[in-house]
């Protein structure tokens, strides 16, 4: 067995040389590797083709995880609320009230959160408004006592003057 010498691997190279410059040794056109369809299968999937429960291989959750979307709705629910504070739509209280709340899955998503926040809000000022009608009956009545004693006590003040003169004479 004979070692190949430097000169005999430039001979060889030179023979490969005059091979591809006779056209015996031809270079490969690279294959194509084309996306076209891969996209179109991508755009049919987001119009939901070939989504199908035969398409699908893992669980319901291991396809979009429960916490993803829990993570997704606190965080939608909490900026909201914190929103809500900043513009003073709802006061430090009910910003905490509201925010356990969502903690404890009370709302389902955002639409019904800031309902039940315009609910809150409808029942405070009516409760308010009730209370303010409520004090100004009781001051009216108040007053109205304060006349009639007034009145009653003028009566009784003029009767007793009209005793001691008659006592007097």
């Amino acid at each position: 067995s004979t070692q190949s010498t430097g000169s005999s691997g430039i001979n060889a190279e030179y023979g490969k040389q005059k091979l591809i410059k006779d056209g015996l040794i031809i270079k490969k056109p690279q294959t194509v590797h084309s996306r076209a369809r891969c996209r179109k299968n991508r755009e049919a999937r987001r119009m939901g083709r070939h989504t199908g429960p035969g398409k699908r291989k893992g669980t319901a959750n291991a396809r979009m995880p429960e916490k993803v979307l829990w993570m997704r709705r606190m965080r939608v629910l909490r900026r909201l609320l914190k929103k809500y504070r900043e513009d003073k739509k709802i006061d430090k209280h009910m910003y905490h009230e509201l925010y356990v709340q969502s903690k404890g899955n009370i709302f389902k998503n955002k639409r019904v959160l800031m309902e039940h926040i315009h609910k809150k809000k409808s029942e405070a000022a009516r409760a308010k408004a009730l209370q303010e009608q409520a004090d100004a009956r009781r001051a009216r009545s108040r007053a109205t006592q304060e006349r009639k004693a007034a009145k009653t006590a003028q009566k009784q003040a003029l009767y007793m003057n009209i005793e001691e003169v008659a006592e007097e004479s």
